[in-house]
């Protein structure tokens, strides 16, 4: 087991984006109108959700636009799904067509700013990573991320093969990684137990948490002796830690060794806020 190294996302914005333009421009009238993982949101519901991702991160990290904030005593989560669910009723004004040319538009700008930060610096926090301050590159890649996954829901909705080259898909199931350690915060167990996550090659590999003396630590790799290990498939591994499929659905898919309380622990993994 090894330290994870920085997981450098920024070269993937560009084509990622070229994809996604690419699936939108095929669809008919009836694919846009296709229902989603995203509960009540359709094909259409998603492509104006990563827009108004787009537009709002220009405003408020390239721009130091202000924007909005949660209500006295809102939690974050009830807060995104608010603004979420206020976007999409919005977005629902705008046809396919200019959805994609916004798309097309918004999405240079925002890649080239993410270029120009700082990745080894430090910078805003990862909550579902349980961090309140987090290196910028994986700031960066939880953004990548973002746009990946619901790129995917549009394509299992219409029925087009997912972005799942180890290009796009490894540091997707990286970046994930890091919400295991907050999967495993509060259960206890002897200093030097480990839980290890295999996620299937090509797109996948291996990531231990280990119990210290301050909490549970994430390496890149496989311990000789696992206290427990869980493997899954790569298509599984995502859809988990974004809630497209259940804990159960997961579990059902998965091989299981070692201690399988600690294991089933895999399966609250999450990694959006909302």
């Amino acid at each position: 087991m090894q330290q994870p190294e920085p997981i450098l996302t920024t070269d993937l914005f560009a084509p990622d984006r070229a994809a996604l333009l690419d699936v939108l421009a095929d669809l008919s009238d009836e694919d846009w109108t296709r229902p989603t993982v995203c509960a009540g949101w359709s094909v259409q519901d998603v492509a104006a959700h990563l827009l108004g991702v787009d537009l709002g991160n220009l405003s408020v990290r390239r721009d130091r636009f202000a924007g909005l904030n949660p209500a006295p005593g809102e939690p974050i989560v009830r807060f995104v799904n608010r603004i979420n669910e206020e976007w999409m009723r919005a977005g629902r004004r705008l046809s396919p067509r200019v959805i994609r040319e916004l798309l097309a538009v918004v999405g240079p700008p925002l890649f080239d700013y993410f270029a120009s930060l700082d990745q080894h610096a430090i910078g805003p926090g990862v909550s579902w990573a349980g961090l309140d301050r987090a290196p910028v590159w994986l700031d960066v890649a939880r953004e990548y991320t973002e746009r990946w996954h619901h790129q995917q829901h549009i394509r299992d909705a219409v029925g087009r093969p997912g972005q799942v080259a180890p290009r796009f898909l490894h540091p997707v199931l990286a970046t994930f990684a890091y919400a295991l350690p907050r999967t495993f915060h509060e259960v206890s167990a002897p200093l030097g137990t480990t839980v290890q996550l295999r996620v299937s090659e090509p797109a996948g590999g291996d990531w231990t948490v280990q119990r210290a003396a301050d909490g549970w630590q994430l390496y890149v790799g496989a311990p000789e002796r696992p206290t427990a290990r869980v493997t899954l498939d790569p298509g599984t591994a995502w859809r988990l830690f974004t809630k497209g499929i259940s804990p159960a659905e997961a579990r059902a898919r998965a091989t299981l060794d070692g201690d399988l309380a600690l294991a089933e622990r895999i399966f609250q993994s999450v990694a959006i806020i909302a």
